[in-house]
């Protein structure tokens, strides 16, 4: 059901080697504290002080975005989320790619359906096809999850390919 182009097939293929090393007795910041793709997310999460819920007992959904989704942002971006004045401005981005249930991708309905994430009074609009499953954010832009399903004990990560940014409601049709 996902798209299955050599990168993405490459991506999944380090994701089950990456979900098999981690499968026992591993939280969400655990796997993605193991896993060099997402240092930029894992900086993120610890900046923000949210690492401690997010290894906390769960269950969550995380669409974590790789390094490159956070590097294709404008430049400095990332820098000035990181600064303490702004942890607030990066809480509500993070929390944005939170669900407080656990969401493996079987789950997802095909189609378009707003999903609500941890960010209060934001939806996100995930959409599965036989393409792939994307979510589009509040900007009018869409992530592909490029790596579905990769379990933790207490939740699910699926990879995705943008920074989600809060907004208006997307457009789910």
């Amino acid at each position: 059901m996902f798209n299955r182009t050599p990168l993405a097939t490459t991506l999944a293929a380090a994701a089950f080697s990456v979900a098999g090393t981690f499968a026992n007795a591993s939280n969400i910041v655990e796997i993605a504290a193991g896993d060099e793709r997402f240092s930029t997310l894992v900086a993120a999460v610890s900046a923000a002080g949210l690492a401690e819920t997010l290894s906390g007992p769960g269950p969550f959904t995380v669409y974590a975005p790789v390094n490159d989704a956070f590097a294709a942002l404008p430049a400095g971006t990332v820098e000035t989320l990181l600064k303490p004045e702004n942890k607030g401005q990066l809480t509500n981005i993070l929390l944005y790619h939170v669900d407080d249930r656990n969401l493996p991708a079987a789950q997802i309905p095909s189609g378009s359906t707003y999903f609500k994430p941890v960010l209060a009074d934001k939806r996100l609009c995930i959409t599965k096809s036989s393409d792939g499953v994307t979510i589009a954010d509040g900007t009018g832009d869409v992530a592909n999850v490029i790596i579905a399903d990769i379990q933790a004990d207490n939740g699910v990560i699926h990879v995705i390919d943008k920074v989600l940014i809060p907004g208006a409601r997307p457009n789910c049709h």
